[in-house]
Formats: C-alpha cells, structure tokens, sequence
C-alpha cells in the first residue's frame, strides 16, 4: 500500500498532530490449495498506512450498469468502462472516499478474491525506460475494476494486464488474485509491463514491499502470464542482457536489491518461513530467500493469523525486544486491517468463500469470519472516522491495541491475547460447524442462505465487538490500579 495523505495520528490515546505520512508497508501472505489444511487457496494481507485511519467492511451488491457508465477514480482520474453487470463483492474502503475508495480486499459472487496492492519500488533505469503512468491504474481503483467482473482468478490476472498495457500503471506493485482453484501473484515493473506466476498449489510464500518474481517462462502459461513484450523489452532498454544474466529473471530486471531491503524487507520473509517452514534454518536479512516454500505441515487460518501478527517474538530480533526498530515488522502499529481471503472449492459459491478481517493490529484484534455470500455487513463495520468513537468497529479494535501498548509485557499475556484468542477461536469453531447446514440451505434456496449467513455473520461480529468492549474496560480498571496514589491515611 502506497499513500500521501494529511491526517491527524493517534497514539497512545493522545492527539499528536497532523503530518503527510508516505506509507509502503504491506506484507502478503498467499498459500495454494495442497498446502492448507482443507485444501483451501488462501490469499492474505495486512493493510498498513496510518495508526488513526478507519476502514470500513461493506458489501456492494449486484447491480446492472447504464450504458456508457464509467468507472472515474477519484485519486488520479483513471477512468474505464463499467460492465453491463456488476457482479457482487465484498470491500473495504476508507472511511473517507474523496482522495480514492482504496477498497484493497474483497471476494465477488463468483469467488474471486484480490488483495491489492503490495507496494513495490521499480528501480530507476526501468523506471527511465518506461516511465510510471500518473493515470494509469493506481491502488485506490484494482479491486473496483477486478471483482465487479470476472468469474475466475485466470480472467482477473488478464483484465489486469490488459488494463496495464494499454493504460498504464501509476507504481511498481503486486496484486494476489485467486479463486477456489488457483493462487495468481501479478507484479507491475514500470509504467506497461508486467508478469503474473501462479503460486504451485503445494507451496505458500510470504511477501514484503518488493518485487519478487524471479525466473519467468512465458512459454509455460499455466503458470506464467506477462507483458507481450516484456523480455525484449528489458532487452532492448539493458535491463536484461540474456548472454550476462542466463534466463530472464523479471526481479533483477525490474525491482531493486538496495541497502534498506536488507532491513526492511528480507526479513519478513525470513520471519515468515521461520513461522510456517522452523525446519529450514535461514540466517536474517539475506537476499536470496525462495519465492514459493512447502509448509512443515499443512497451513491453516490460524497458522496465516500467526504470521500476520508476528514481529519477530519468540526471537532476539523481537521489536519489543532490543531490536526495537532493527528490522520491519509483519504485525505493525500502523496496520489498519489485516485480511485473509479463503476460498474453498467443497462448498458452494457464497459458503465457500471466507473474508476474515481484523480492524487495527492484528496482534490485538481478532479474525472475524464473514460469509461472501452475505448482503450486508454488521452497521459497526460501515461506521467510523478518524476521529475514536465508542460504536465503530475500528476504532472498538484499536482502542483495546491503544489500551494494551502502555504495559504491552505484562497486559498481552496476561489479558489481552488470552481474551481475544478465546474469541477468535470461538468464532472460528463455530463457523465451521456451520458450514454443511448453510451449504444444504444454499443448494435448496440461495436467497433464503444469503439472509441466514448475513444474520448469522452479523451475530457473531456483535459478539467480538461486546466481547473486546469488555475486554477494554478490563484494561482502563487495570491501568487506573497502575497510578500512583500519593495519600497518607494518617492524615
């Protein structure tokens, strides 16, 4: 993710001011349908820019288009065609569209899911071949383009090519596009080209703020699709000399392998594959980490929660630790939601897929589950500013993060976590017990399914949100016990 925007930050409770905050700083988590445990593909990221900015979770629903109609992005101007059907889809914009929806996750009705987008930097000899387009498709439109209108993860990947060829993009970034069946990872280069690589149904991989794709076959097109002119152009332009370089690699020839990756990226994915991989031994900050690893063991939600929320605990690198700011962490104080989208091919479309969200930190937040098949989400999840309120999602989730950070060493393991967890593994259970009854509700009567999973969802979300209102009121008492008290009774 990749934003200039003036806000008002908050921390600690405090108001501190207002600041322009440039923020790249996603992580992706994707794994393929055999490396997870119930043979779902997974499609994960947490959305970092700003301590104080809401998102929000809605639903737009299936709509017939005008003739003409057109897509206009409120960032940049870039515009496109509207289809003449809308297809259904979960989102999550800002709270505030002006500058741009940034909709960022989402899953349609036909169970498609995008994440984007995983901000990248494109190095500046690709970046002088051919030059970033400043209309072209930026973050803020990809999810509004993609999932009103294609039916598969194959169809999204090539929409989005297209789109970048002929309009251009405004950054180097990646996309992670998937359906019940396969995983696509699309990664921008410059201002037209572009290389997507389906992610091996066996494996998963961990991505930070930098271009990853490696060796490339356009000849092998299920798993690689690119730019038309993509090798002869980085050719031509000495991005890639093939007698020097051996066979095109799209990372080297397009990304960058600078100082900062060192500390800012590379050790994400060794966090990563440490997490999901403990078999491999990796020392930290190398450059050379693969793409695309096979799990220990097969990966589960929870186990891609784990990840998300990771910040190198459990080692002497840990941000809370002595290494405080040596290296970027997954789970940051500016992520403003985290999301894992699962689609699962054993149930039908709409109980299949999965958007699980959590608002604010994912470390002290929690997964909430939500159906794609649902027509609305909770009114808690369409509310909220940037200013703390007491009935938003968001600001429900990051007031218990906010709560927990003065005396994060003795409140996370003692109160928060256990509370959350409990939870989140809760809700978790729950909706896997019941799954079978909605997928026999939905082959009978789709429509009497859709209510059923919208009210169920909704149940459950008010739940979480009672729960961790409780669970902050714990934290004030606990926080007031903490002050100290000059008083002598004597007296």
């Amino acid at each position: 993710m990749l934003k200039l925007l003036c806000m008002t930050t908050v921390t600690t409770g405090l108001l501190v001011g207002t600041s322009i905050m440039s923020a790249s700083a996603c992580t992706t988590v994707v794994a393929g349908k055999n490396a997870t445990v119930d043979g779902s593909t997974i499609n994960a990221r947490n959305e970092d820019m700003s301590t104080a900015w809401t998102k929000r979770f809605i639903v737009h629903p299936h709509k017939v288009n005008k003739e003409g109609d057109m897509y206009i992005s409120k960032a940049n101007g870039f515009t496109y065609p509207l289809p003449k059907e809308s297809f259904k889809y979960t989102a999550t914009p800002e709270w505030d569209t002006s500058d741009g929806d940034f909709e960022e996750a989402g899953i349609n009705e036909y169970e498609v899911a995008v994440s984007s987008t995983e901000s990248a930097t494109a190095n500046d000899k690709a970046q002088a071949a051919d030059p970033l387009v400043e209309n072209g498709i930026d973050e803020d439109s990809v999810n509004s383009i993609i999932l009103p209108r294609v039916k598969t993860a194959r169809e999204g990947v090539k929409l989005l090519g297209k789109i970048v060829e002929e309009k251009g993009a405004t950054e180097a970034y990646g996309v992670i596009i998937s359906d019940p069946n396969e995983v696509w990872y699309v990664e921008t280069g410059s201002g037209h080209q572009w290389v997507a690589q389906r992610v091996p149904d066996d494996c998963y991989a961990v991505i930070p703020n930098i271009l990853v794709i490696d060796k490339v076959n356009l000849e092998d097109t299920n798993n690689f699709m690119g730019s038309k002119n993509l090798i002869k152009f980085a050719e031509e332009k000495g991005l890639y000399d093939p007698k020097k370089d051996g066979e095109f690699s799209f990372k080297k020839a397009y990304g960058t392998d600078s100082k900062k990756d060192y500390k800012y990226n590379y050790p994400r994915t060794w966090l990563g594959q440490k997490i999901l991989s403990p078999s491999v031994k990796q020392e930290i900050g190398r450059n050379d980490y693969k793409l695309f690893m096979k799990p220990d063991k097969k990966i589960s939600v929870e186990d891609v929660a784990k990840v998300l929320r990771a910040h190198y605990e459990g080692t002497e690198y840990d941000c809370y630790g002595k290494y405080k700011n040596e290296y970027r962490t997954i789970n940051a104080e500016h992520t403003m939601e985290s999301h894992i989208l699962q689609c699962r091919s054993n149930l039908p479309k709409g109980v299949g897929g999965v958007h699980w969200i959590a608002l604010g930190v994912p470390e002290t937040s929690v997964y909430v589950p939500f159906y794609s098949g649902i027509t609305e989400t909770p009114k808690a999840y369409q509310i909220g500013t940037n200013t703390p309120d007491y009935k938003s999602a968001y600001w429900t989730y990051r007031r218990t993060g906010v709560l927990t950070k003065p005396y994060y060493h003795d409140y996370l393991g003692r109160i928060t976590k256990p509370i959350l967890r409990a939870e989140e593994q809760m809700i978790t259970k729950k909706l896997y017990e019941t799954d079978n009854y909605v997928a026999e509700l939905y082959n009978k009567d789709p429509k009497a399914a859709e209510e059923y999973m919208t009210k169920y969802c909704d149940r459950i979300a008010n739940y979480c949100i009672e729960k961790t209102q409780d669970l902050n009121k714990k934290l004030i008492k606990e926080t007031t016990k903490k002050t100290n008290v000059n008083h002598n009774k004597d007296l």
